[in-house]
């Protein structure tokens, strides 16, 4: 690509590590006496650091959201078309963190880590973390920054969760929450699902109990299985259908099992094969289990409503109408428990054909409805 940067990007980034030396008690019961969190930051923090917006991650989410690494890429960060000026989180106004969190493989304490104890990685020893552990890390990472209060929290899929999280963990930190594609919990299918992907991984002989890279191997078709079956979840029939239909790679059948004779097969197990190589089995673990135990509802007998009583926040929710994974109707649940709590909160759905990865796509609507909310904040 071109050496010169979009005019609507933030430009080129540098990802920045804190270190905290003070253990951190895990809702498993366990602690990590220290650790480091891995986050870049965009535009500027005003003198009363009132223009903060924290960006939470997803399942395969990390701290890049925006910009560039160096002039060359090839792509920006995961978040690029809603991050930089005059964008729907422009950073003209607004000074923007985004990490990676606890438990992650890119740069974060994880998994892959050298366990300080040990010498050797962490692999299946590091700790089974929840949200809202990755939100008591994420505060320790803002008093450090000196942000006593986030401008607005914005996430979707378990980015929502941690969102919403933290207008629960930490009431006066937060003014707004984005939630997008999210839900107040996971359902038995999404459970299901999560299931079948760690099983993939479990299961690949490279796994060795989690401690695979002592062994000098990764589980990468573990791996890959597990992706390709959360990538189809991610993905809607229909824009599935627009983008492979039945479509061959060659025009003849093979009649065998082992050949790539389908564009939507070859197009999963490239996608795959990508992921293998880049992210951490263990760290899908934990990831998935973070989701799964999500439910905040649950210390209040399952009455949402009561669960967010006490939250100061106004609230943004937004889903999308072939979102099968996270839908509407999921995130209508938070709506409705908000109202009952009396509490501020608009909804907007959005008519989209792409599925849960509506939230990544930049479509119109979905752009317009979002810059009008984060304008309406006041820093």
């Amino acid at each position: 690509m071109s050496t010169v940067l979009p005019e609507d990007s933030v430009g080129l980034v540098t990802p920045q590590t804190a270190r905290f030396d003070e253990p951190l008690a895990l809702a498993c019961g366990r602690s990590l006496n220290s650790y480091e969190l891995v986050y870049e930051t965009y535009g500027t923090l005003n003198a009363s650091a009132s223009n903060a917006v924290l960006i939470c991650h997803a399942l395969s989410g990390h701290h890049h959201a925006a910009g560039y690494h160096a002039a060359t890429d090839r792509k920006p960060g995961w978040w690029d078309s809603c991050i930089g000026p005059g964008k729907p989180i422009d950073t003209n106004r607004f000074f923007v963190v985004s990490l990676n969190n606890l438990g992650g493989c890119n740069g974060s304490t994880g998994p892959s880590s050298i366990n300080p104890a040990t010498g050797k990685p962490y692999g299946a020893e590091f700790p089974v973390l929840t949200v809202e552990d990755w939100v008591h890390s994420q505060a320790r990472l803002a008093d450090r920054l000196g942000i006593q209060q986030w401008a607005a929290i914005v996430g979707g899929s378990l980015g929502g969760m941690q969102a919403l999280q933290w207008t629960m963990t930490y009431p006066d930190r937060v003014r707004h929450c984005v939630d997008i594609a999210s839900a107040p919990k996971l359902s038995a299918q999404n459970i299901a699902f999560n299931e079948v992907a760690r099983q993939a991984i479990l299961t690949d002989p490279e796994f060795h109990g989690g401690s695979f890279q002592d062994q000098g191997v990764i589980p990468k078709r573990g791996l890959m299985l597990a992706r390709m079956v959360g990538h189809i979840t991610y993905l809607s029939d229909d824009s599935m259908g627009e983008k492979f239909g039945r479509e061959l790679k060659s025009d003849k059948l093979n009649y065998d099992f082992h050949s790539v004779e389908f564009q939507v097969e070859s197009y999963l197990r490239y996608q795959g094969e990508e992921f293998s190589g880049r992210f951490d089995a263990n760290t899908y673990l934990l990831m998935t289990k973070a989701l799964d135990y999500f439910d905040p509802a649950a210390a209040n007998g399952g009455d949402l409503a009561a669960t967010l009583a006490n939250v100061k926040a106004d609230y943004c929710i937004m889903s999308f109408t072939t979102d099968w994974r996270f839908s509407p109707a999921r995130s209508r649940e938070i709506v409705d428990a908000l109202m009952a709590a009396r509490k501020n909160v608009c909804y907007l759905e959005i008519d989209s054909p792409y599925g849960h990865d509506a939230f990544l796509i930049p479509t119109p609507r979905y752009m317009q409805g979002f810059a009008n909310y984060m304008n309406r904040i006041a820093i």
